[in-house]
């Protein structure tokens, strides 16, 4: 299943006391989703389940966000992200989500992930989405190594000295 193309310039309204909750195995296949996480993105359960978890992934994103992300998590570190999400009616939403491994009791391998997200504050998303707007930009003119680049730098010149595996909480610290 592909992300629904109709990408409308509306924003869904989150309730700020409910969590979007949901799981997937360790390739991002959607294994759990809870009702609010449906109700919010439009999909039902049974378009859902066994979907690569980018099937709300907005345009909007840039691919290095996703890339670090990946990286982290798939070493069994825990990552938090700000992230604008497609519903499957075109709308939109930003969350703040926290990513979480899971793993197996016995052998310890990862067998997936948790990811719980909440809404986040409009200051934050003004700030986040000018940063992402240019690493988008980057990425489409130069790549994704030159958005990584960019990424990298900016950090650096907000004076922090960044562990290539913590910059997506680098990001959070300045919003």
């Amino acid at each position: 299943m592909k992300n629904n193309k109709l990408v409308l310039d509306e924003e869904i309204q989150l309730d700020p006391k409910r969590y979007i909750v949901s799981e997937t195995d360790a390739k991002g296949r959607i294994t759990f989703c809870n009702d609010y996480f449906i109700e919010i993105c439009g999909y039902s359960k049974e378009e859902l389940l066994g979907q690569p978890h980018n099937i709300i992934r907005h345009p909007d994103m840039p691919k290095i966000v996703f890339k670090l992300l990946w990286q982290t998590i798939s070493t069994g570190k825990n990552i938090n992200a700000v992230v604008k999400n497609l519903a499957k009616d075109g709308r939109y939403y930003w969350i703040f989500t926290e990513f979480e491994s899971r793993r197996d009791t016995d052998t310890h391998e990862i067998i997936g992930y948790t990811a719980s997200r909440k809404s986040i504050s409009k200051h934050v998303i003004e700030v986040i989405s000018e940063l992402y707007k240019e690493l988008l930009k980057i990425e489409q003119e130069e790549g994704i190594d030159a958005s990584e680049k960019y990424l990298i730098n900016f950090l650096k010149e907000k004076g922090e000295d960044i562990e290539f595996s913590n910059i997506m909480e680098e990001i959070h610290k300045f919003y």
